[in-house]
């Protein structure tokens, strides 16, 4: 069996779909398999909530206060792990100014960098993406709407779309 790149994959849960919602659970797989998720405790000044957003990813803002970390150990956290390397988002256009906002505010420079997956996808993969990731999904059983769930379901699904194309 060929073996395909993986990428690294980042998936970030927030508290609402505005421009006023910020990033609340950070979630990473590497190209090894190894995940990182956290919690993020909401800085003082960072009050919007979406109760919808709230019922999608299932966290709610009173867990975050009790069991989130504090956004400096996170941004420090997150630069070892994926130190000089390109992490990919499926929805970097709201990932990234959600990354941008825990990375200014702890006043940590990044140290890694974040690319829309779209940069690695081709037309073949894009084409059977949807599709596939739904069966990936069920072989997985996983929660969706959790970061690190969701970064594995994309990185799989990532390396399966490869598989299939590299079939036909």
């Amino acid at each position: 069996m060929t073996q395909f790149f993986t990428p690294n994959i980042i998936d970030v849960e927030a508290s609402g779909f505005g421009a006023a919602s910020y990033p609340i659970e950070v979630g990473v797989i590497n190209q090894f398999g190894e995940k990182f998720c956290k919690l993020v405790k909401p800085q003082t000044d960072w009050q919007h909530w979406d109760d919808k957003a709230e019922n999608l990813h299932g966290i709610s803002r009173t867990l975050l206060l009790e069991k989130g970390l504090p956004i400096v150990q996170i941004c420090r956290e997150l630069n070892q792990f994926l130190f000089n390397q390109i992490v990919y988002s499926d929805g970097w256009v709201v990932d990234q100014p959600w990354m941008i906002k825990l990375f200014a505010d702890a006043r940590v420079s990044m140290q890694f960098k974040l690319s829309p997956l779209e940069m690695i996808l081709d037309e073949d993969q894009m084409a059977v993406w949807h599709d596939t990731k739904d069966k990936v999904c069920k072989k997985m059983k996983i929660q969706r709407h959790r970061a690190s769930s969701d970064a594995a379901l994309i990185q799989s699904t990532f390396v399966a779309t490869k598989e299939i194309c590299s079939l036909r």
